[in-house]
């Protein structure tokens, strides 16, 4: 069971909320609650991307190839 939450919102603002809400077929809970969720998730998804991203720079990247001689003799001359 959910818990209840008191929002203090513009008339005009709650008017479009329901009208959106009825075009939806839900409630404005239910419409608030579905963003808020949309919301949350984006967030999550957002945090393990820049987790692996900075796993990623943290290790390195191996961009293929390789020198066929030591360095020291590319500046042999």
């Amino acid at each position: 069971m959910g818990q209840n939450i008191t929002l203090r919102l513009d008339k005009e603002l709650i008017r479009k909320a329901k009208v959106l809400a009825a075009q939806q077929g839900t409630s404005v809970s239910g419409l608030l609650t579905r963003h808020l969720e949309q919301l949350i998730n984006e967030e999550g998804v957002y945090e393990t991307s820049r987790q692996y991203a900075l796993a990623l720079l943290e290790r390195g990247l191996h961009l293929g190839g390789k020198i066929p001689c030591p360095r020291e003799q590319w500046h042999d001359r």
